[in-house]
């Protein structure tokens, strides 16, 4: 195969459909050299193309927390007040500047993800 850039939507194409020939080619052979370069021209086109967002902040929050062992009494603890944990866990209050701070310290979410309008 002449290996070129992935451009359009048939050449992703193309190549997906060539990756499934060579997909248990062995690593140094040709076709593993190939499979090598493929792989980085797919991520750069779906990086480019198909870009993953963040998640939503409050479920990110309701998943480290699961993650943590956390509950809402855990969550109180961190912004303060049972029921303000209570209402951001229901999405009834949108996040401050302060709780991103709180929440990006106890629960080690970025605040990329936390700044988010939801």
């Amino acid at each position: 195969m002449n290996i070129k850039p992935i451009k359009t939507e048939q050449d992703y194409q193309d190549v997906m459909d060539r990756l499934e020939v060579i997909f248990d080619a062995k690593k140094g052979s040709a076709e593993g050299d190939e499979l090598e370069i493929l792989g980085i021209l797919i991520e750069k086109y779906e990086d480019e193309h198909f870009p993953i967002g963040f998640p939503d902040p409050i479920e990110a929050i309701k998943f480290r927390m699961e993650q943590m062992g956390y509950n809402q009494t855990d969550l109180a603890k961190i912004v303060g007040l049972k029921s303000r944990a209570s209402e951001i866990l229901n999405k009834k209050r949108k996040l401050t500047l302060e709780m991103i701070r709180l929440l990006h310290d106890g629960l080690k979410i970025p605040t990329e993800v936390l700044v988010q309008a939801y």
